[in-house]
């Protein structure tokens, strides 16, 4: 029998989200699952990772390693660290892999240890770095992965933390693809010491901090044994998080279940099939699109902006660009009728 939600409670775990909804739609359990009850099998090939990345292995070693622990063929991380830096290395394995162009792109937060070169008034630290906010001109290292040319990126905020001596602890804000080792040493050149960065931890990559169920790779490798020997799923969930989470950033549509085979063959969403939605976002953006019981069908391009939904009648509403939900998990139009 169809069962109605609170999508405030349920479905949405951003409070400062806005719902709008068009429609009381009830879900019918003879198809799909709510992701929590997913099984561990289930989970390993729709779930992700928040390792806490240690000091020397790559980005690259630490999803091998996870790949080994799981005895899993497919993990993919969500942006690399140097090997010296540690934290947040956010880590998708099987078919969650697709979401995680979604976490490339999202921002970021390190805290980081600058090393100056030579002695510098406190008050003019603070006054430079204060100039580094907004977007600032950066190119890539020699040693990047992307091709050296001249980008912008935003600094959102910076927060001197301590300055003892020459070493100046800080947390920045800042967009994805911004490069902290190159932005130390232009501090350092601004303030005509030079300076470098001397560690760096990232502590916040899209809905991932330290405090969402942040685990090492001990932790994963202990609880997969404990759960193949006393058959314990409790600690393995405790690390698994379904996909779901990996996308909590994104603007979110909701759809009615007879929608969603439709999308999952890659067609269009039109407004007939959308239950609810959250008033945030443009023409264009990148959104979640989410079964009534909060299964992530598919990421689209928005067609439309979130303020204009209200007063249309028909039409399409977003385009489905990767497609996460089996096909058959819920019934045809077709099949129903």
């Amino acid at each position: 029998m169809p069962i109605n939600f609170s999508l405030q409670k349920i479905f949405l775990e951003n409070e400062t989200e806005n719902i709008i909804t068009l429609s009381s739609e009830t879900t019918d359990f003879k198809w799909g699952k709510i992701p929590q009850q997913r099984t561990i099998e289930e989970l390993l090939n729709y779930g992700i990772i928040n390792i806490d990345k240690p000091a020397r292995p790559t980005s690259h070693e630490v999803v091998s390693y996870i790949k080994k622990i799981l005895d899993i063929p497919k993990a993919g991380h969500s942006g690399t660290l140097d090997p010296q830096v540690t934290g947040v290395l956010p880590i998708a394995v099987g078919k969650a892999t697709r979401i995680l162009n979604t976490l490339l792109l999202s921002g970021k937060e390190y805290v980081c240890n600058m090393r100056l070169h030579d002695d510098v008034e406190i008050e003019r630290i603070h006054s430079i770095m204060k100039d580094y906010v907004g977007d600032i001109y950066q190119r890539p290292p020699v040693r990047a992965s992307v091709k050296r040319v001249l980008r912008v990126r935003r600094i959102y905020n910076i927060k001197i933390i301590e300055i003892k001596e020459r070493e100046v602890l800080f947390k920045i804000q800042c967009q994805a693809g911004t490069y902290i080792r190159k932005f130390c040493h232009d501090i350092g050149q601004s303030l005509a010491c030079g300076a470098h960065m001397k560690e760096l931890r990232r502590i916040t990559t899209g809905p991932f901090n330290e405090d969402t169920f942040l685990t090492t790779l001990q932790d994963v490798y202990d609880a997969f044994e404990w759960y193949k020997e006393e058959k314990d799923e409790i600690p393995l969930r405790n690390i698994i998080l379904p996909m779901e989470y990996g996308v909590k950033h994104l603007p979110k549509i909701i759809v009615k279940d007879t929608s969603i085979d439709t999308l999952c063959h890659g067609a269009p969403l039109a407004l007939p099939g959308v239950s609810s939605y959250t008033d945030n976002f443009q023409k264009g953006d990148i959104i979640a699109i989410f079964s009534l019981k909060h299964e992530l069908i598919a990421l689209g391009e928005s067609q439309i902006d979130s303020s204009k939904i209200k007063d249309k009648e028909q039409g399409l509403i977003a385009s489905v660009k990767k497609v996460l939900m089996d096909r058959n998990t819920y019934p045809s139009l077709k099949k129903e009728n």
